[in-house]
């Protein structure tokens, strides 16, 4: 039987790196042919193309590059993928593999992976994950899942997956809902999916709307907020305290931001969904609500910040934004 025609579309990151002779630390080298060709096994999994579109660090990728990204796997898809493998630096997986999960329809596994370990540390990660990625993506069982990150031989949904640790290579998790497969002697096991899926079509001359993200901290006295519409932003998406609150110096002046862009309002704890109407005070979830900021609902900050860049560039209009975050949780 011939087997299935699998892409893969290399960034870059530790995956790739390799010490130069000289120099200090290590940095991205290896093309992904050459990534394909040092791991034998996937031969035996799927037939292969290999391209690299960069050879940069996972913290030099933009959403530029994700959306020439996901014009690339379309085509590859087009071409008769049955799925695609992206590998890249670990340090913004969780949001590549969300940006493609908006961006890149239809039911061909999207499969992005990395390593923690690089080629010349002992127990380097990189062939095992990207083997792993290779099944997922080859599997008929993952089709229809969206885009997933595959690490350790844990498969997580896009919408969920977190880097939690900065070496560990189980550093992947989905605090809220966990994994939603793995792969076991080759096997791919899918053991539950999103409900939902959630596109977005860009324009093809898309403009940059930038989005800042705010991480509010103990004391905050919001001055730096009085330069976000100065600064060019259009967006802003706030990872508050707990719950989602901020102290009460900051609520009068995130009100006057959100009334002259949509501002999101996110927790900044990783787990857990931003509430609603549970507290009163100033400051709190209902009074920021109230002022017309946006509710994250289940998004962290930084996956926040990306959805309502997209949603900018897609031209959605101001009084839909709020509709579009509460369709991740059934709205």
């Amino acid at each position: 039987m011939a087997l299935p025609k699998v892409a893969v579309l290399s960034l870059g990151g530790t995956i790739s790196s390799t010490q130069m002779e000289g120099g200090t630390g290590v940095t991205p080298t290896l093309t992904g042919e050459a990534l394909v060709e040092d791991v034998p096994e996937i031969s035996k999994v799927a037939e292969v193309t290999a391209t690299s579109l960069r050879q940069v660090p996972g913290s030099e990728v933009t959403l530029e590059d994700l959306i020439e990204l996901s014009g690339e796997i379309k085509n590859r898809i087009e071409e008769g993928a049955v799925g695609v493998v992206v590998t890249q630096g670990t340090d913004s997986i969780e949001e590549t593999s969300f940006v493609l999960d908006l961006l890149v329809a239809g039911d061909a596994p999207v499969v992005v992976t990395g390593a923690m370990r690089h080629h010349s540390l002992p127990g380097a990660d990189g062939p095992a994950n990207l083997l792993a990625a290779m099944q997922v993506a080859a599997s008929d069982v993952a089709r229809g899942a969206g885009a997933v990150v595959v690490l350790n031989e844990e498969i997580h949904a896009a919408r969920f997956v977190q880097k939690t640790h900065t070496s560990n290579p189980a550093t992947f998790r989905s605090p809220l809902a966990g994994p939603i497969g793995y792969v076991s002697e080759g096997n791919v096991r899918v053991a539950t999916r999103p409900a939902g899926r959630h596109h977005l079509d860009l324009p093809t001359e898309t403009q940059d709307h930038s989005v800042a993200l705010y991480k509010v901290g103990l004391g905050d006295d919001g001055r730096l907020l009085g330069q976000i519409r100065q600064l060019g932003y259009e967006g802003l998406a706030v990872e508050a305290m707990g719950g989602s609150h901020v102290p009460l110096v900051m609520a009068e002046p995130l009100g006057s931001l959100a009334g002259e862009m949509p501002v999101v309002l996110a927790s900044r704890t990783g787990g857990g969904e931003a509430l609603r109407n549970t507290y009163g005070f100033t400051g709190s979830e209902t009074d920021l609500l109230g002022r017309g900021l946006i509710s994250a609902g289940m998004l962290d900050g930084l996956k926040s910040r990306l959805h309502l860049s997209l949603l900018l560039r897609a031209g959605t209009p101001r009084e839909e934004i709020p509709a579009a975050f509460d369709r991740w949780l059934g709205g």
